[in-house]
């Protein structure tokens, strides 16, 4: 449990600020809306007049910006991929940081197993991501409810933060994965945001062009997008089954190879 705590206040002060921007994106984008709402102006007409790409990429794409719903619909696309970025970084770098500062020794001549140590660092980057997803929940709570003028957007707003922390552990657990079976730990972080960046490409490109349909399966960032979920308030099953292997090979990966690997100390 040493290690659990250990690495809990390590990544304090981080999560902390991670909190604090996630609040400033949440606030500055619903502060937009209610701009555009007061303003009269209509938000609709002037992003259909939008290449298809580039509606994409903005992320209001099947989404209704002139209501509150769609408008956090599209904003929610930002806060997913910020939290996924939080969320591959410090599944890399719970792991590989023991080999990159050369504290590898320090930390194997515990008296617990590779596995205990492991599941402690697993544990705390888990809690880390969990509470960042809260923060995202309460502040979209408090905020969106100042400007959805009698819009309640309870129920979508726990479906798209559900959906985001399966998406958050996929990344989590994939980052973790990267770091135990590489053999550059330095890379480790580089290689699980770079995945995570092509894979938020590939859920654009899948947008732009229908013929690209089938590798949805292959993009988490289209697992629960805002515009389906909103629009069928749920999930579909094949996305959440889909996660939950992932999460688990992911797991696995990373026991199996953290438990194999020749440490550099």
């Amino acid at each position: 449990m040493n290690v659990f705590w250990r690495e809990l206040k390590a990544n304090r002060k981080a999560l902390i600020w991670w909190c604090v921007g996630m609040l400033f994106m949440i606030y500055a984008g619903m502060a937009k809306y209610s701009a555009y709402a007061s303003s009269g102006t209509d938000i609709s007409d002037m992003m259909k007049q939008l290449p298809p790409s580039l509606s994409a990429a903005l992320g209001f794409a099947g989404l209704d910006v002139m209501k509150a719903s769609g408008f956090y619909g599209m904003l929610y696309l930002y806060v997913l991929l910020m939290v996924t970025v939080h969320a591959a970084l410090l599944g890399a770098n719970i792991l590989a940081k023991e080999e990159r500062d050369r504290t590898s020794e320090f930390l194997l001549v515990k008296p617990a197993s590779r596995t205990r140590i492991v599941t402690a660092k697993l544990a705390a980057a888990f809690v880390n991501v969990a509470v960042l997803n809260l923060a995202c929940l309460g502040l979209s709570f408090g905020v969106v409810a100042q400007y959805a003028a009698g819009e309640d957007l309870t129920s979508e707003i726990l479906l798209l933060m559900g959906g985001m922390f399966l998406v958050q552990l996929i990344f989590l657990f994939f980052g973790s994965a990267v770091a135990a079976a590489g053999r550059n730990p330095r890379a480790a972080a580089s290689i699980a945001t770079t995945a995570m960046l092509t894979t938020y490409v590939l859920s654009i490109l899948v947008d732009v062009n229908e013929n690209l349909d089938f590798l949805r399966y292959l993009t988490p960032f289209k697992y629960f997008a805002a515009a389906p979920v909103i629009a069928d308030q749920a999930y579909q099953l094949v996305y959440v089954v889909l996660s939950g292997a992932i999460i688990a090979v992911c797991v696995a990966v990373t026991y199996v190879a953290y438990n194999r690997r020749d440490m550099r100390i």
